[in-house]
């Protein structure tokens, strides 16, 4: 599993560490032919957190989702998976900035393969905040997010996306060919990624639901 990135402070580190990440940033010199003031994806990344989400971020989350993914992001068949549920245990992430701010999600959920199949979890929606692409963010909350899946045990981690940028991280689509999800999708961007040896071996059917269900008072707030 490969580390998180330079820089990058997870929710263990003390907040003297965090403090000097943040305080080592460097302000960058004006580019005179652009007028580029912009910090750097290196000084981003230092800038960074990666915690764990709280009740306190769940408007701020939903926000940067609209922003991110646009109102067709409800209709995903990954969705149907999530709708009603809360996410794996100690598996939702946030990215924060040097000022606090909720520029990055992540969430794993519960998952069955196939009626009565293995357990497994699968990952999403991931994030960034617009405004911040090909800064880092993602991969540190990708990176982040699979270390902790992996130290608490899980098997396998599966997702609807590119392959192009998942398969950093491991994912593939070489066991998901007897997968489904519960809704339309491509059948080429169901990837999955083995944290234990052979856990998606003979993997079949459909993905359904099995995490925690929501309270109708958390149900109301993430609606």
């Amino acid at each position: 599993m490969a580390g998180r990135p330079e820089g990058v402070v997870s929710r263990e580190a003390p907040a003297s560490l965090v403090h000097d990440a943040v305080s080592r940033q460097v302000v960058p010199t004006p580019s005179v032919a652009f007028g580029d003031i912009s910090p750097s994806r290196g000084e981003i990344a230092r800038a960074i957190v990666v915690v764990a989400e709280t009740a306190a971020d769940i408007a701020s989350r939903e926000a940067l989702l609209d922003r991110a993914m646009g109102p067709m992001r409800r209709k995903k068949s990954s969705e149907k998976l999530r709708r009603g549920r809360r996410p794996s245990e100690g598996l939702a992430f946030v990215a924060r900035d040097a000022a606090g701010a909720v520029i990055g999600t992540v969430r794993l959920w519960d998952v069955r393969l196939g009626e009565g199949g293995p357990a497994a979890l699968l990952l999403g929606p991931l994030a960034v905040d617009p405004a911040l692409k090909n800064a880092g963010i993602g991969s540190a909350l990708m990176r982040h997010a699979l270390a902790e899946a992996a130290r608490l045990g899980h098997a396998a981690v599966l997702l609807v996306g590119d392959a192009p940028y998942y398969g950093r991280f491991g994912f593939s689509a070489e066991k998901t060919g007897a997968l489904a999800m519960p809704g339309p999708y491509e059948r080429r961007r169901l990837l999955a990624l083995e944290l234990i040896e052979g856990a998606l071996d003979g993997a079949r059917g459909t993905l359904r639901a099995a995490g925690r269900k929501l309270t109708a008072q958390r149900l109301s707030l993430a609606a």
